[in-house]
């Protein structure tokens, strides 16, 4: 991939805090495709030094979106603003990659799941969610 590749990487921050170690597992390896963007929201500390308002986030998140090339989202938690990414990703033609963990007897949204421009990768562990990501990038290439 061109060293200027840009991933969005999108996941619930606020609804599924358990997920950190996954979602940075996942950022670690799309930084082998190329630039993500958002990697800095999965930091642990991320919350607490966060200084933007809720519309400035709204805003330079759109900003990302807008300048990546692809979108790489974890749906497996319920989040209203990664829908809203997702929609927004889809709205520019974006490629995306959602990762879905089915738990609990939980489905996918239709809306996801039916998207033309979607690709799901449904996994059980981590191990299997970075292969969807190795497969999804190399079709991009």
């Amino acid at each position: 991939m061109d060293k200027n590749f840009k991933i969005y990487y999108g996941a619930s921050i606020a609804g599924a805090q358990g997920d950190n170690f996954f979602n940075r597992q996942i950022i670690a390896s799309l930084r082998l495709y190329g630039d993500v963007l958002s990697e800095h929201l999965f930091d642990e500390d991320y919350r607490k030094n966060e200084k933007l308002s809720p519309r400035e986030i709204h805003d330079r998140d759109c900003l990302w979106i807008g300048e990546s090339n692809v979108l790489v989202m974890n749906v497996s938690a319920p989040s209203l603003g990664v829908g809203y990414e997702i929609s927004k990703g889809r709205h520019l033609l974006k490629p995306t990659l959602c990762l879905w963990n089915p738990q609990n007897g939980k489905r996918l949204s239709a809306m996801i799941e039916g998207s033309p421009g979607i690709e799901v990768c449904t996994h059980k562990d981590l191990e299997g969610a970075i292969k969807g990501v190795g497969r999804f990038m190399k079709q991009l290439s």
